[in-house]
C-alpha cells in the first residue's frame, strides 16, 4: 500500500538566515535552514497581495557542509525534497509537532559569493566566476545512514 504514496516537495525561495551547521554524535553533518517562499492571494478588495510562507529545511552529510560554507541569508535557492513530520515531548511535558523539508537537492539560483571556481574545486558543483549565476546543484541523500544516536540527537534539538 505504501508504494502508492507520494511525498515530494519543490520550493524556490530565499534563505531567511545563515544556515546552521552541526555535527551528530556519529560525526555526520546536518545543516538546518529556513526558506521564505512568496505566494500571492487576493485580499477582501480583490487586490493581489504577497504572502510569505516560511519552511524549515534540513540536509545531511558533505552537502550540508557545502551549503553552510557557500549559502548565506538572502541567497535564492531551489529545493527538491520530501516532507518529514515529527513529534516530541517538551520539557514541560507537552506534546509538540513540526513539519520540515528534508532536502534531496538544493540548487543555487544565483552565484554564491566566495564559491570555488568550478575548476576542480568541490567537484565542479559550484559556479564559475563568469557563468552568470546558472543553476548549480548540491545533492544529498545521507539521512538514510543516520544511526539511532543521531536520530535521538535530532529529536533532542527539536525539543
Amino acid at each position: 500500500m505504501s508504494a502508492n504514496n507520494i511525498n515530494h516537495v519543490v520550493l524556490t525561495g530565499r534563505f531567511t538566515s545563515d544556515p546552521d551547521l552541526r555535527a551528530l554524535p556519529s560525526g555526520t553533518s546536518v545543516c538546518n535552514m529556513r526558506v521564505a517562499v512568496n505566494g500571492r492571494r487576493r485580499d477582501a478588495s480583490g487586490e493581489w497581495q504577497e504572502k510569505p510562507n516560511f519552511f524549515d529545511v534540513v540536509i545531511y552529510g558533505a552537502r550540508a557542509e557545502t551549503i553552510a560554507r557557500y549559502v548565506h541569508k538572502g541567497r535564492a535557492v531551489a529545493i527538491d525534497g520530501r516532507l518529514d513530520w515529527r513529534e516530541w515531548e517538551t520539557q514541560e511535558g507537552h506534546r509538540a509537532q513540526a513539519v520540515r523539508v528534508v532536502a534531496n537537492t538544493i540548487q543555487f539560483l544565483e552565484a554564491p559569493s566566495g564559491a570555488p571556481t568550478g575548476r576542480g574545486d568541490d567537484n565542479g558543483l559550484l559556479p564559475d566566476d563568469d557563468d552568470g549565476g546558472a543553476l548549480h546543484v548540491i545533492a544529498g541523500d545521507d539521512e538514510e545512514s543516520l544511526d539511532v544516536a543521531d536520530q535521538e540527537a535530532l529529536a533532542a534539538v527539536a525539543a
